[in-house]
């Protein structure tokens, strides 16, 4: 059975641009996103961990990512009530649900990084 988009009443389908299920599959599969998901699977963190651990992410695009993270269910923002504010990120189940293909993903972009850089290199010598 489909599942329902409970605003539409229509069936969820990526493949129809009007369907909200488009934006979110956009949104989850963006590099920063992927990649600030894979970082909280190790447990909750603080933006200048998120910062240091995600190399070549600018302050704005980690901002945006976690806002917009924070907006669709997927991470939780806690701040401590301490001088300075501290502030934490982590998980909620929802964001935790997107382990398995997230990790997925990053084993095999990693298993399979040599034969993408040889097709790359022989794309490029013809």
């Amino acid at each position: 059975m489909k599942t329902v988009v409970e605003s539409s009443g229509l069936p969820a389908d990526v493949y129809s641009a009007k369907c909200p299920t488009r934006q979110v599959l956009d949104h989850i599969s963006g590099k920063w996103t992927i990649l600030v998901v894979d970082a909280l699977l190790q447990g909750t963190m603080r933006y200048t961990d998120l910062s240091r651990r995600i190399e070549g992410v600018s302050q704005k695009m980690l901002t945006q990512t976690l806002r917009a993270l924070a907006a669709d269910g997927f991470v939780t923002r806690t701040v401590h009530p301490t001088i300075p504010p501290r502030v934490e990120y982590d998980l909620t189940e929802l964001g935790r649900s997107l382990a398995g293909p997230i990790t997925a993903l990053r084993q095999w972009t990693e298993t399979h990084i040599n034969e993408i850089e040889q097709a790359r290199r022989q794309s490029t010598a013809t």
